[in-house]
Parts: structure tokens; sequence; C-alpha cells
């Protein structure tokens, strides 16, 4: 917590039939980050950087995602 910023509100209205809730990881380095890909474009939209599997919980729990539903695109 700062003191002198406020956090952003976190948008969590993706609409579903629209997007879809993906993991995507380096090959490289194993970096993975929690995104939502436009299933049209395939566009990818980083939401969240996981470096623990705490992220990854609280990714679902604020998105409304469970962990089975995720894909991993490398």
């Amino acid at each position: 917590m700062s003191w002198f910023h406020r956090e952003k509100p976190v948008n969590t209205a993706w609409p579903r039939d629209r997007y879809e809730p993906v993991i995507r990881q380096s090959i490289c380095t194993g970096e993975k980050v929690a995104c939502m890909r436009d299933r049209s474009t395939g566009k990818l939209h980083e939401l969240v950087l996981i470096r623990e599997p705490r992220d990854l919980e609280g990714f679902c729990r604020d998105y409304g995602v469970s962990e089975k539903e995720l894909k991993t695109i490398y």
C-alpha cells in the first residue's frame, strides 16, 4: 500500500462469449501471465503476472474462473 496512490479498481467484467481465459507461459524462462484472449482475433490482454500459486488463485477468484478451464499457451 502506498501513501500517495490509490489502488486501481480491477475490471473483472469480461464478456465470456468474446474472451477466453488463458495462461501464457514462456518456453525459455517459464514466466507465466494470466490473460484474456479474444476469440475472434487471438489478441491477448495480459492481466496478472503469476509468480506463485497464490497469484493464480487470486486471478481465478477475481475473474470467476476455475483452474481446470485455463489453457496454457506457449
